[in-house]
């Protein structure tokens, strides 16, 4: 596995949205969605609005590859799931990204009812 570099993932974390796509059994890629996401550290984090049953996730998940866009920074990467441990942390600073856009979207990425679809995105080599 890959890193980010400091300046990917500072203009990746600057974009309002990241755009996201996973890669299909023959090794083509869907079409980008826009996805919010947020980094803590070192990582790239997203999570599913719509819990595990979303369309995008539980392709993400099966293939745990695809590529993103965001912020000029256009990259192969892979998806796993998140460490539970940074949870809270992850919501907080979506919290602080996206309560501009008020509780019912916001909400939607931060409930605990969608922890469990937190996805850590990252580089591939």
């Amino acid at each position: 596995m890959s890193a980010w570099t400091d300046d990917e993932l500072r203009r990746i974390d600057g974009a309002s949205e990241l755009k996201i796509a996973s890669q299909r059994d023959d090794g083509t890629m869907r079409a980008y969605i826009p996805i919010w996401h947020t980094a803590l550290g070192d990582s790239l984090y997203v999570r599913s609005a719509h819990g595990p049953e979303n369309g995008w996730f539980r392709r993400a998940r099966r293939s745990g590859l695809g590529r993103i866009s965001a912020g000029g920074v256009e990259r192969d990467v892979t998806f796993e799931l998140a460490d539970p441990s940074i949870a809270a942390e992850l919501t907080a600073a979506l919290h602080a990204k996206y309560d501009r856009y008020g509780p019912g979207p916001v909400g939607a990425i931060t409930g605990s009812d969608v922890e469990q679809t937190t996805l850590r995105v990252m580089p591939r080599a």
